[in-house]
């Protein structure tokens, strides 16, 4: 998908409709492993019993190919700077797209 570079868009800071410059940004890293309520935190913590079964920290069952990978496409997001006031603000909605390029 193709978007422009500038857009006419209203500013909340100066309250009126002025040119925007358009820059896509990341849409986050990627979570770690020693997340809260994660297995590997857990263990490391020791919360994990020695012997026996090892209930919801045991061997998992191998995870299907399709449920590995779901999404084919992510959201994109973009921040606004206003040419006036050179104030910058994000919109609420990411567009999800394969592919976008600012042109």
């Amino acid at each position: 998908m193709k978007k422009p570079k500038i857009t006419n868009r209203f500013c909340p800071t100066c309250k009126k409709k002025s040119e925007h410059k358009v820059k896509l940004v990341s849409t986050g890293k990627k979570k770690s492993s020693l997340t809260r309520g994660s297995i590997p935190r857990a263990k490391k913590r020791g919360g994990v019993p020695g012997m026996g079964n090892k209930g919801r920290y045991g061997s998992k069952p191998p995870i299907k190919k399709w449920k590995r990978i779901t999404k084919n496409t992510k959201k994109h997001a973009f921040v606004y700077t206003c040419q006036v006031c050179k104030k910058s603000h994000q919109s609420k909605k990411g567009i999800r797209a394969s592919k976008m390029l600012l042109e």
